[in-house]
Parts: structure tokens; sequence; C-alpha cells
């Protein structure tokens, strides 16, 4: 007997199947299944183009970051970060890996890149896997640094993780695996130092004899035969600049501007006694002497000079405003403006005020009679005889809570002056142009209202926002909101 394989069987049972459809039938089932055949081909290729279309997106993003730093680009490499970015590079720097903001990121960057002389990054062999709105991405990284002919390599594999969001690829993990480091490791330190030269220098000069000392933030590219827009920034009472002064004068400065923060008479580095006294009428002294100090700095374009005030020294600087003639714009961020019945709401109403003012003449005098000076916390955690109570801006060491601020000093005497001190008749004296930067979760925003409402001209902006007040001090999205808002304003007046 013969065997017959069932393929045979299949083979002939199809042959005799289609002996038995008719000729027109047959082929038009074949165009209908070539059809199909096609369809699905081009369904296949048009899913292949787009999975290739979102991980070329996905690869330029990351190259974004290595291109910019490379270019300096600061712009190009916080466009291709989320907000918050998960940052590790343990490998190479020992600690634990940190979610830092895109702004802290480029920060550190932007402190130790430039004082290479070039760095040059190259990525290869991208293996990029996606799940739907996250893509994981694995590939070498090469990174060659040049100083004056010296070189040092690092090389090593990344992590870094994306998401989509607002149909755009944001890194939002950044992870180093670091293989090996050649050449001359000595040359990281010296970046570090010819960049803090590049970026930001050390400045002082003198105000009513006293010696104050500031930070002078330079934009990209800086020029010294160029004339550039300035501006100078202030902070909140009895704060230094490296708080929130500091970050707003280097985010300026990225836009193109100078900027100086420094440290008023009686804090940080500057001189003058006593310690920690907060002094309205000496600061709007000291203002002023930055401004004429301003004048004198190479670059600085002198029919150009602004003033930013954030928190409680805009009241201070709005006093500048109106009655300095070389100021040619205004702008406060979070502004804390006050009266004498402002002060009551805060400080235990009139019998807690006029106790505060009490205090402080008696330890003026005390002061001019032997020297002594009265201290309470410049802010606690609980302790409610402490300047401020509760604010963690102030508490935190990733936030406020610098070195160089003192938390643990507030001198009594700066009751009377910060309680007596009203800027709120100045508004009507304001002829510059102005922009204040508000929410209804900051400070006083009635105050604010009317302050803006009470200048006299047209060529003013109310940019009402979201956040609470200490947000506006460092957090990513108020601080770039606020930056963009007052680079536009200030832009758009330049003589």
């Amino acid at each position: 007997m013969i065997k017959i394989r069932k393929s045979d069987l299949l083979y002939f049972m199809t042959i005799k199947l289609l002996q038995s459809i008719p000729m027109k039938v047959i082929i038009t089932s074949a165009v209908i299944i070539l059809n199909g055949l096609t369809v699905f081909s081009q369904s296949n290729s048009q899913t292949k183009k787009l999975e290739e279309r979102e991980q070329h997106q996905i690869i330029q993003t990351i190259r974004a970051i290595f291109n910019g730093a490379d270019e300096h680009n600061w712009a190009k490499v916080q466009n291709a970060f989320s907000e918050n970015v998960l940052l590790d590079f343990t490998s190479m720097n020992g600690g634990n890996g940190s979610i830092q903001s895109a702004i802290q990121i480029i920060d550190a960057w932007e402190a130790f890149l430039p004082g290479f002389d070039k760095t040059h990054h190259q990525l290869s062999n991208f293996k990029v896997v996606q799940n739907g709105n996250i893509a994981n991405v694995h590939y070498r990284g090469k990174a060659d640094h040049f100083i004056a002919g010296e070189l040092w390599t690092v090389d090593g594999t990344y992590d870094t993780e994306l998401r989509r969001e607002n149909n755009s690829w944001k890194v939002t993990k950044h992870k180093f695996n670091l293989e090996k480091q050649t050449g001359n490791t000595k040359l990281p330190a010296r970046a570090m130092e010819i960049a803090k030269s590049k970026i930001m220098r050390s400045v002082q000069f003198i105000s009513e004899g006293l010696v104050l000392k500031g930070n002078l933030y330079l934009p990209p590219h800086f020029n010294s035969e160029t004339k550039y827009p300035t501006i100078l920034v202030t902070g909140s009472w009895t704060t230094v600049k490296e708080q929130m002064s500091g970050l707003y004068a280097k985010e300026l400065a990225r836009q193109g501007f100078i900027t100086l923060a420094f440290d008023p008479r009686y804090f940080g580095e500057s001189e003058g006694q006593p310690r920690f006294w907060e002094n309205p009428s000496a600061k709007i002294i000291d203002f002023k002497n930055a401004i004429t100090f301003l004048e004198t700095a190479k670059g600085v374009d002198t029919n150009n000079i602004f003033l930013t005030a954030i928190c409680a020294s805009a009241g201070y600087m709005a006093t500048v405003a109106a009655d300095d003639k070389r100021v040619k714009g205004f702008a406060t961020v979070a502004a804390w403006l006050h009266d004498g019945e402002a002060v009551k709401l805060v400080y235990g109403g009139e019998a807690g005020v006029q106790a505060k003012i009490k205090e402080a003449q008696d330890d003026k005098k005390a002061f001019a009679e032997n020297g002594v000076v009265k201290y309470i916390p410049a802010i606690s955690a609980s302790d409610q005889t402490a300047a401020m109570v509760g604010f963690d801006y102030y508490l935190n060491p990733n936030r406020g809570a610098v070195p160089q601020w003192s938390a643990d000093k507030f001198a009594v005497m700066s009751w009377e002056d910060w309680l007596t001190f009203n800027p709120m008749p100045v508004a009507t004296s304001i002829q510059v142009p102005t922009i204040m930067i508000h929410s209804n979760g900051a400070v006083f925003p009635d105050y604010v209202k009317k302050f803006f409402n009470d200048i006299p001209h047209s060529n003013k902006v109310l940019h009402w926002t979201e956040g609470t007040q200490f947000d506006f001090y460092d957090q990513p999205k108020q601080v770039s909101e606020s930056v963009a808002a007052l680079n536009t304003f200030f832009k758009n007046n330049i003589h």
C-alpha cells in the first residue's frame, strides 16, 4: 500500500477544490488576499516608521543634553530634562543618587564645564526599549575634557529614562556607570576654579565707609567691550547673596544681563555693626551705592540699569526706583509690602507691635551705651520668640539654610525699623516701567494689587500666577516663570 503524506493529501484536496470553483471567483479571491497582504504590509511599514521616528526623537533628546553641555547652551539642556530628574553619578562621585530640579543640575554643570577650554562627548550603541510613554535607553559614552593641551577622559555607559510629556520626550532619570578615567585627573578641580571666575566674579564696593561684598554674574560669552543691560537683584529681609537674590541673579544673567547680588551692611560677608540688624534706611542707601558701583563695572550699560526685588526688599527698592533717576525699570517678585495695619495682623495686634518696638528702642539704647546687642533666633521650627517660625525654606539646608546665613541671629533692635517702615505711599512716585509678579498664595496679595494700582503710569504689568511665598524663592516652576517674565519685560524696555 502506498502511503500518502498529509501534506500531499492537503495538496490534492486544494487542487480538487480549485477545480470546482469558477476561475473568476479564484481570481477575485486572489486579488482580495493580495490586497489584504498589501494593507497588512503597509500597516506594518507605518508602524515601523512610527517606532523609528519615536526612537530617533528619544535619542535626539539624549544627544541634546550632551551637545548642549559641550556648547554651554543651557537652555537646550534644560529643554531635554523633565522638571525634576533622578540623577545618579555615584559610580564616579560616591554618595547617593538624588532627585534634582533641571535648574539645580544645570547650575552644577555650569559651575564646572565652562572651566575647560573644550569638552567633547561621544555617544554610541544606543539600545532603546520603549513601553508606551516611557523609554529606557542604554548607551556608551566617552567624554574628553581639555585645558591648555592637557586631557582628562571619562569612559562608561549610561542608563537614561525618558517620559513623553506634551508630545515631547523628557529625561526623568539619568545614571552614569563609570568604567575608567584616563589622563590628568586633577583637571576637574582646576576647571571648577576657572569656571567660577568666568560665570561669577566676587566684587566689593564702599557704602558710607563700609566694605560691602557681592557676586557679579556675567552673561554667556561675556565680552567686556560690549554693553549689557544690568540688573541689581535683592532678597528678603535678613538674607544673604547665596540665597534667593543670588539664584535670580544667576538665572537672569543666563538671559543676557549683567547682574549683581550682594550682602547689605550688617549681613554676610559685608561689614557693619551691629550684626544682623534689619535696617530699611541703611539698605536703601546700600542699594543706591550698589548702582554707583555698577556704573563703574566693565560691560554695564549705564542707560539700562534695572532693579529686581524679592519679598521684603520690594519696599526698599521701590524707594530707590522712585527717586533714583539712574533706574530704568523696576520689578518685584512675591513682594512683601506692608503698612501699620498689616504688621498688626502678623505681629500680635497693636499691643504686640508696640511691645516689639519698645524692646527694640531699649536695645538700641543699650548698644549706644555699652555696645551690647540682644539677639533672638532668625528662624526656629517651634520657638515663638524667633523672628520667623516654621518656614521650611529657612530651615532646610537644601533650600535657604545655607552656611553663609545665620539662622540663630536676629538683632532685636531691628523690630522698630522693620515695623515702622511703610513703603505703600511710594507707589505714586514711581515713574519707571514696572512689573510685579505675585499670587494669591503669596503674602499680602491685596497690598500688592493696591500698590500696583497706585503706580501712576501705564507701562506696568501685574503678572499674577500660582505658588506660595516661599515657592518664589527657589522652586523651579515659579523661578523659571518669573525669570521668563522679567527677561521679556526688561528687554522690551531697553533704551
